[in-house]
């Protein structure tokens, strides 16, 4: 099993001691978003989990769990975004200097094949244009220049639940010409800086810009990490355009505390606040509790995706 920690909010940068004691217990719960009163209860031994991968902006108080889940026997690697945004859309981010810091060390410790920088979402308004992405990428491509050797970029999506958020932000909607303009600036950046780049979640091609779909959650990479082959299928839980292979996410939504207006996990502050109230690093849920009168059942799926042992189930 791949664990997804996590697309629906920042567990590394907001609740890594319940992150933590989630694995020493063994457990972790997550209630259906769609329904309220099922809860899948998954099984958290590194003999099922082949790889958890982290999702953040900015890992800095999470540092200090490594050693103990390196200790434990678990594998992964972070996606870890760093944009040219400030205080107007990524409201409760900290300064560059400092993510940028923590990103270095990071990849000091764990290696720079397991740290993915995601420039994600490249938005376009008349401040954030052309020449302030190429700006910025070009600032940060330099600073992290021997520390990812993977960049991850994708446009903005408009969702509907986000559009209350981003009004004030007059966004303009790339056309083809605009997105190919920025696309081989910035790829032209990365081939400076020694860094490879790809496109997340996106059906147009860039490959004349040397530009490849990527997969976030990526069995390719994971193999590598792990130092096996595994047996797993696309995500079909995600858009079309994706290329995730399937994987088990234990996030919540309305829990993120960045504040980013282009966020779709967020409905709104009030919404976080609300779920932030309920966090108690004990309990199985995040953010939440057990009222008693749930649905609870086991994960099907929590078992090991390496070869061997799918083939030794399969013989049983």
């Amino acid at each position: 099993m791949i664990l997804s920690v996590s697309r629906r909010t920042d567990i590394p940068a907001f609740f890594g001691e319940w992150f933590i004691n989630r694995l020493i217990s063994g457990n972790v719960m997550v209630r259906n978003p769609m329904n309220s009163n099922q809860i899948t209860s998954i099984p958290l031994s590194p003999k099922n989990i082949d790889c958890i991968v982290f999702w953040t902006k900015d890992p800095t108080n999470f540092l200090q769990y490594l050693d103990h889940i390196d200790r434990m026997g678990y594998k992964y690697y972070f996606l870890f975004t760093i944009n040219p945004y400030d205080k107007e859309i990524e409201e409760n981010v900290d300064f560059k200097k400092n993510i940028i810091t923590t990103f270095k060390t990071l990849s000091n410790k764990i290696g720079k094949e397991k740290v993915i920088w995601r420039y994600d979402p490249i938005i376009l308004t008349s401040k954030y244009n052309l020449k302030y992405h190429s700006k910025w990428y070009e600032y940060l491509a330099k600073s992290l220049s021997g520390y990812t050797q993977e960049c991850v970029i994708s446009f903005l999506d408009q969702y509907e639940k986000i559009r209350n958020n981003i009004k004030d932000l007059n966004i303009l909607n790339p056309n083809r010409f605009a997105i190919e303009q920025i696309s081989e600036r910035l790829s032209n950046i990365s081939h400076t800086y020694g860094i490879n780049i790809s496109t997340c979640a996106h059906d147009f091609e860039l490959q004349k810009y040397n530009i490849n779909h990527s997969k976030c959650i990526d069995d390719k990479l994971i193999e590598k990490i792990i130092g096996e082959k595994i047996k797993v299928r696309k995500d079909s839980a995600q858009r079309k355009e994706c290329g995730c292979v399937e994987s088990r996410d234990i996030g919540l939504y309305n829990s993120c505390q960045h504040y980013c207006k282009y966020c779709y996990a967020n409905c709104s502050i009030k919404s976080v606040e609300n779920n932030i109230k309920n966090y108690d690093p004990d309990s199985p849920l995040l953010c939440d509790l057990l009222r008693g009168n749930e649905s609870i059942t086991v994960y099907k799926k929590s078992k090991s995706l390496k070869i061997s042992k799918v083939l030794q189930q399969e013989l049983i």
